[in-house]
């Protein structure tokens, strides 16, 4: 790091160089709680300022610091502010899932609070749309079958995200995984109280979400959980037109009139518009809702394509590559539907043995280690409910696939990288897993009863109910793993075991 910002918010010449422990110019403490030292300003919004850090108690590891600022004008409404912020990090606090960053810490320092969040390096959806590039149909369906069962755990917590927009999206470098970033709850509860003390407070101080994105009930501080749904849908339009919602709005009506900027069925853009009702009654009531829809809109619509450039030629190598994985990927449906058609005698459309829809929305296609590679490589990551068993994956980067519920057993991916992958309820029986790499991977119920784990790093990893009778743990990591001890009896360890506490067990 060159350079460290002082977090006094109302210093005069924030940066620093590494050489000093206190601002040069307003002598303020630059290591945060006596932990954490910023090293770059990410931005600025609604929120606050938020910082990339590192945590010099966690081996210099980078994590994001958030510093609130509130509308508070008198100490008392700063102190009711504070502690509104502090009952809601707590309940954010408790979300633990996949696809947001963790919460690991909030505190309140020098009259300021803080949050302090993991690190995802990637880039924001309004980002990557503003580069020159829209969805199709079909990318903009997976992109709510991908979202959609986030919105369902956080519901479910009884937490309503309350800002969800494409710059609130974050595509992981790594891995392509979306992530939930920004819960704005927490910045709008305490200015809801201090708008109740003092009415005379400016609106536009008020953090209710962002203009075209929030509902009307969300706009008169009346969010519920689906006010979350009529968000996602008009991100989603954003990513299918490249305009923001509040271009699209019908002065009249108040209703986006999106459909004539892009071309989607029917049947998808009736989806959309439920989720876009202004009126709660009529508006899809949960994910799980949107997420049946969803399903009952026929598999042959896929073959939309997933983006359409929209530059002048200018493309850089990214935006290229973007568009080269968004067709083949359509060209690999389009072969699925074409080889079910002929297996079916071709009678998919037809109203004489015409096979349940649901049944073609997942081809069970048997796949060979060089499909799975192709997949991965143009995008196509979900490898779900499949047969993969006793494959020779070894030492494929995989990381970010999804294996869910698939049978696993006796694959080889011994020293492949599995950073988070979901192998949620798979059977990894015998799987060689011999030195992979299955950092944050997602391993709840899984079995991998006989499985080789040697020398596999497995911290972080969630391992929640998953079967390790008999599974070779020697010298693997589990430091930081989800795993108990009654879990760990009935597997092999050994001296070199790394355990959850980050220790090793002398026997």
């Amino acid at each position: 790091m060159s350079v460290i910002y002082c977090l006094n918010p109302h210093c005069e010449d924030p940066k620093n160089d590494t050489k000093t422990k206190k601002c040069r110019s307003c002598q303020s403490n630059l290591i945060l709680h006596r932990r954490y030292v910023a090293i770059k300003k990410i931005g600025r919004g609604g929120f606050g300022t938020t910082y990339l850090a590192v945590d010099m108690a966690q081996k210099n590891r980078y994590c994001v610091v958030k510093q609130l600022e509130l509308a508070a004008s008198n100490p008392e409404s700063h102190r009711t502010a504070l502690d509104l912020f502090a009952r809601e990090a707590k309940t954010l606090a408790k979300l633990d899932h996949p696809q947001i960053p963790k919460l690991l810490d909030y505190f309140e320092e020098n009259e300021q609070f803080y949050l302090i969040q993991d690190f995802v390096l990637g880039k924001d959806l309004e980002k990557e749309i503003k580069k020159g590039s829209i969805y199709q149909e079909s990318s903009a369906k997976q992109f709510l079958r991908n979202m959609l069962p986030v919105l369902k755990y956080i519901h479910s917590q009884k937490v309503i995200h309350r800002d969800i927009k494409p710059g609130n999206i974050l595509r992981e470098k790594e891995t392509n995984k979306l992530f939930l970033i920004d819960f704005g709850a927490v910045k709008e509860q305490a200015n809801t109280q201090l708008m109740s003390q003092n009415p005379q407070s400016a609106f536009t101080k008020i953090s209710v979400g962002t203009m075209g994105f929030a509902p009307p009930e969300q706009l008169a501080m009346r969010p519920v959980y689906s006010s979350d749904i009529y968000a996602l849908a008009a991100t989603c339009i954003f990513l299918l037109t490249g305009k923001a919602p509040k271009d699209l709005c019908d002065n009249t009506t108040g209703e986006l009139a999106w459909e004539k900027h892009t071309t989607v069925s029917g049947t998808f853009a009736k989806v959309l518009n439920k989720m876009l009702e202004l009126d709660v009654r009529k508006r899809y009531p949960s994910a799980d809702d949107v997420i049946k829809a969803l399903e009952l809109v026929p598999y042959e619509q896929e073959l939309a394509g997933s983006m359409v450039n929209l530059s002048s030629g200018k493309d850089s190598g990214d935006e290229e590559e973007e568009v080269t994985i968004a067709s083949s990927t359509s060209q690999n449906l389009a072969d699925a539907i074409r080889k079910r058609k002929e297996k079916l005698g071709g009678n998919i459309g037809g109203a004489r043995n015409q096979p349940n829809i649901a049944s073609l929305s997942q081809p069970k296609l048997q796949l060979t280690p060089e499909m799975i590679v192709q997949d991965y490589r143009q995008g196509n990551r979900n490898f779900s409910q499949q047969v993969l068993n006793e494959l020779d994956l070894e030492g494929l980067k995989l990381a970010g696939a999804s294996f869910s519920q698939s049978k696993l057993i006796g694959i080889n991916l011994q020293k492949a990288n599995l950073y988070r992958t979901n192998f949620y309820n798979a059977n990894l029986a015998q799987a060689n897993l011999k030195e992979a790499n299955l950092q944050r991977a997602e391993l709840y119920k899984a079995n991998l009863k006989n499985a080789d784990l040697q020398g596999a790093d497995l911290m972080g990893a969630n391992l929640n109910s998953a079967i390790l009778k008999d599974a070779n743990l020697g010298g693997a990591n589990l430091r930081g793993a989800k795993v108990d001890d009654e879990q760990l009896k009935t597997a092999k360890t050994n001296w070199r075991t790394v355990f959850p506490d980050g220790k090793r067990r002398w026997w």
